[in-house]
């Protein structure tokens, strides 16, 4: 599909591909600060036409593709500021991919600053491979990929990649789990541990900061991995299903906690799930890879109730695209 974005903010948009893996590596030993190391996800190709239905989109015109925004949250170490903006996440006719393998082709997507776009569609469609190609783990293949303006060439600090499994790091604790992006950015030990323990607060593990990953619970080590990802103060946050894995009341719980962290941060979320009810609840718009639209949600924001026409329209919709 094709389509010009007008005064409303509406975009048709083109999705065509096939996901490959992405992956984040690196090494850590005692007493020395490293990167962190990050799972691999896998997908299988799909075509996609996405059509922007919502007021928040940015204007132009588009041939080919879609526009998604992404917003960025800055930092020291420490919680934003309050009103902080996020980074704007674009793409303009990028093919997604590995060499001689594309998985999405020509999409052109502009990610607001500061909202949250959910992501869903059918397995194999590109949404870990768009996430990954965003935060600079799969070089792009054709087209352009930018963050407010500047191509994306590689992973940077501004940009936090959370996935499904918490790749804490066994061997330290989960203060030092938090502190581990500053270290590597060379913040102060003061600095950093001050940082951490702010954050613990905030997702509700300031009791266990000397506790090690195998002592807490999953619910408590996707809390540390949030807690992690914003430490560092990133811009964006892309996120790959990091609550799939909990049991439900624990991920109402977490679903609730990240609404309640980003609050102030400014940070732009782009978040992928196969979970109807929790794009619906966490997006201010939902991207429908399978049929190519992307919707805004209702608010305020609320769990699901099947009384509400709108919601539950939004939701016919979502269930709708994933059997496409």
């Amino acid at each position: 599909m094709t389509g010009t974005t007008g005064s409303t903010g509406t975009t048709d948009t083109n999705i065509t591909g096939t996901s490959p893996t992405g992956t984040g590596t690196g090494t850590d030993t005692p007493g020395t600060d490293t990167t962190d190391t990050s799972p691999t996800s896998t997908s299988t190709s799909t075509s996609t036409n996405i059509a922007d239905t919502s007021n928040t989109g940015t204007t132009g015109s588009a041939t080919t593709g879609t526009t998604v925004p992404a917003t960025t949250t800055g930092g020291t170490g420490h919680p934003p500021a309050r009103g902080t903006r996020g980074a704007r996440l674009t793409l303009r006719g990028a093919v997604l991919g590995h060499a001689g393998a594309a998985v999405v082709d020509g999409i052109d997507l502009d990610v607001e600053p500061g909202e949250i776009l959910t992501v869903v569609g059918p397995s194999g469609c590109g949404k870990s491979t768009l996430l990954r190609t965003l935060a600079g783990l799969l070089p792009v293949l054709g087209g352009d990929v930018t963050q407010d303006g500047t191509p994306v060439t590689g992973p940077g600090a501004d940009r936090a990649l959370v996935f499904q499994e918490d790749a804490l790091l066994p061997w330290r604790t989960v203060r030092a789990n938090v502190e581990l992006p500053l270290a590597v950015r060379g913040v102060r030990r003061a600095e950093r541990r001050a940082a951490a323990e702010e954050w613990l607060e905030r997702v509700g593990l300031a009791g266990h900061a000397r506790a090690h990953p195998h002592r807490i619970s999953g619910g408590q080590r996707q809390r540390v991995q949030l807690a992690r990802a914003l430490a560092g103060g990133p811009r964006a946050v892309l996120m790959d299903e990091p609550f799939g894995a909990l049991d439900a009341r624990t991920r109402a719980e977490m679903q609730q906690l990240l609404i309640d962290v980003l609050r102030g941060t400014g940070a732009t979320v782009v978040f992928v799930t196969h979970d109807v009810d929790e794009a619906v609840f966490l997006g201010d718009r939902v991207a429908l890879l399978g049929t190519g639209r992307v919707l805004p949600v209702p608010r305020p924001r609320e769990r699901h109730d099947p009384s509400e026409p709108a919601t539950g329209a939004l939701r016919r919709a979502v269930l709708a695209s994933l059997s496409t």
